[in-house]
This record gives C-alpha cells, structure tokens and sequence, in this order.
C-alpha cells in the first residue's frame, strides 16, 4: 500500500448507485427481487418515462442500490447503450460531502464535465443535486451526487414492494473493470480523482510455451477517505488474446465493469441460500481444496476455523497471510447465466472478510482460471 500524498481530497462520501442499462428489465426485477433478495425500492414516473424515453427501477438494501434502465424510445440515452454495448453499468455515482467543493477540485484538473452543477429534487421535493463527468473506461460515466439518505433518485417514486427473502449483502467491497490498456485508467484515478494505489499483482496462469495460458495485470485504487476501492484489470503477454480480460472487452465490445463485489457477514449461509434460488457461481476444481491447508500454512494463516469441506461444497475460494483472511465467491457472469450474449459479461462477487484488507493474488488465479474453464467450456 502506497503512502498517502497531499493531494486535495475530493471529499467523496463513499458509493451512491450503480445505473445498468439492460434489455429486459422484467428479467433483472426477477433476478434482484427472487434470487438476490433486494427489493424494489422505487420506479419511474409515467411523466419520467415519457420525457426521458426510459424506464427505470431501483433496488437495493442499506447501502446498496442498483437502478436498472431500459429503452422505452428510439434514441434515448438507454437505447444508444444498447447498440453499442451488451447490458452493463453505465453509470457509477459517488456520494459527495459538498457538491461545490468537488466540482471546484475537479475544475482544477484535467476533468471531462459532460455537466454543471443540476439542482433538482426528487417525487417527494427533497433536493437531489449532481454532475456527472467522462472517464476513460469506455462509455462509463462518473456522476457525483449530494442529497440525503431518504432522497430518490428524480422522476422515481417510491413502492412497496418486498423481495422474496431477506439478503444480509452489508455493503460494496469493490467495482473490478478490465480493459486492453491500463495506464489511461491508472493515471487519470491519480490525476483527477486523487486516488492511490493500493495493491498491484501480475501473474501468469502457467509457464507458458506454446499455446497454453493467459494472464493478467491487475491495479488496485482507493480513495482513503472513503475507502471506495477501485480493481482495475488488463491482459498480460504472451498470449494477449487468450486472457479473459480481453475476452470481456471483446464481449463488451469496449473497456467495462467486470463486476461489484458485495461484503457479508456470513458467506456461506449467502451463497446457500443465493444458490437454493438458482443462482449459479463459477465453478473451482477439487485440487483447489486439495491444495488449501499447505497455502494456508504457506501463507502464515494458523487461525483458520472454516470447514474445507463445506466451503468445497459451495465453491468458496480462500485467500490471506499472517493469520488473516478472506472468503469468497464469484457469480457466473449474465451471458452464461442466461446463454444470451446481449445480457452481457457483468457478474457480482461475494466476499467475507476475517481480518485481511487486500486482494489475494491466489484467489485472482483462481478467479482467473474458473472463468477460463467456463469460456472453454462454452466453445466445446
């Protein structure tokens, strides 16, 4: 982890919203409210839909909160998405101790604003104000939001509506994004957002010669104010094109959000109920487990409670040192979830923390290959 530099804080609260453009809205309602047991919070407006040419609907539980957008009109911002990419985040907000106080900062620097300062308010007449500003990672935009816990995104109104079952997700651990190239993204993380690195790793899935193997480059970001966590991915040499980092941005037709990881109490109550409600994870080999008590000794982990077998029976991946650690476990991604390509190469990833603050780079391997293993699979 770097040391902290003087750079002027952005003052950043922490994470506001994800807004995910996808083609079938009923199928996302089913798929958070059903399997991921986050209600439905809110939906938009009739006037909303018919001035913006979208529907949206939100859901979500403490501090997370996904709004799904759709094309309802040719030629809105949802429809344009569409036909340039699969379903993916669009949008990531960032909650904002004082709005004038960021948009200042951000003026200073080398900042794309694709807006000023919009004051509005939500159904309720409670104020919502924000910006929003380009990124380098593809069509994805930041928006940069002030408004109180009980404000609603403008044009939606509020519903009661449950979800089916009661989800403990606590809270955003992490956004991953993969991209062919991860300098413009690192720099501008330092340059704009004054953010710092936090972690980096390189590795290899294999000695490569010949044709086997593919690797990557992975830079972790924060804000340490915030603690907002950014991992950033890009493929590693040889065999550039084998890795399923640039399989992503070929899926994604452009550099994206890979997935958002969700910190629980308790992962493997979570992922047993998750699965019993169809939900499908990517797949670890029985070496994985066979192989764990000599890492975990390896890496200095002697305080290790968990039941291997039980964690071999989720697929629950394992990672730490010096007797601290870390559960976790990574959705299939949508278009294999649902044998579509248009729903997209986005996934969510569950992580329990005992102790460890970092990302192991064991369980990266393993993320890497069992999403290797599926993208094989798919071509036999």
């Amino acid at each position: 982890m770097t040391t902290s530099t003087t750079r002027e804080s952005l003052g950043l609260w922490g994470w506001d919203s994800f807004e995910f453009i996808v083609h079938d809205i009923e199928r996302s309602q089913h798929f958070y409210t059903e399997s991921m047991g986050l209600p439905l919070k809110a939906r938009s407006t009739a006037q909303y839909q018919q001035e913006h040419g979208e529907e949206t609907r939100v859901f979500g539980r403490a501090g997370i909160q996904i709004a799904c957008i759709t094309p309802t009109a040719n030629g809105s911002r949802a429809d344009r998405w569409l036909k340039r990419h699969p379903d993916g985040v669009a949008v990531m907000n960032l909650r904002v101790k004082n709005l004038e106080h960021t948009y200042r900062i951000l003026q200073s620097r080398p900042t794309t604003f694709t807006t000023s300062i919009i004051q509005t308010q939500d159904e309720q007449g409670k104020p919502y104000r924000y910006f929003e500003i380009t990124t380098p990672l593809g069509d994805v935009r930041l928006r940069f939001v002030e408004r109180s816990l009980d404000t609603w995104l403008p044009g939606m109104t509020p519903v009661a509506d449950k979800a089916t079952f009661e989800q403990p997700f606590q809270s955003i651990d992490h956004v991953t994004s993969n991209m062919l190239t991860l300098e413009p993204w690192i720099s501008w993380l330092k340059e704009v957002m004054g953010f710092e690195e936090y972690w980096n790793v390189k590795f290899h899935t294999s000695d490569v010669k010949g044709e086997g193997g593919s690797g990557l480059a992975s830079t972790v970001m924060w804000d340490p104010d915030s603690k907002i966590k950014l991992a950033n991915n890009e493929p590693a040499a040889p065999n550039f094109e084998r890795s399923q980092v640039y399989t992503f941005v070929e899926s994604n037709h452009g550099a994206g959000i890979q997935h958002i990881a969700f910190h629980v109490p308790q992962i493997e109550d979570t992922v047993d109920s998750l699965r019993r409600r169809g939900v499908d994870f990517l797949g670890v080999p029985n070496s994985y487990y066979e192989m764990l008590p000599v890492r975990l000794q390896e890496q200095h982990v002697t305080n290790f409670t968990e039941n291997i077998e039980r964690l071999k029976e989720l697929g629950v991946l394992v990672d730490g040192d010096d007797d601290k650690y870390l559960l976790q476990i990574f959705m299939q991604e949508a278009g294999m979830l649902y044998d579509e390509q248009q729903a997209g190469p986005f996934f969510y990833e569950l992580i329990q923390r005992k102790g460890a603050t970092l990302f192991g780079e064991g369980n990266f391997r393993a993320l890497f290959e069992a999403i290797e293993r599926e993208q094989e699979a798919l071509k036999a």
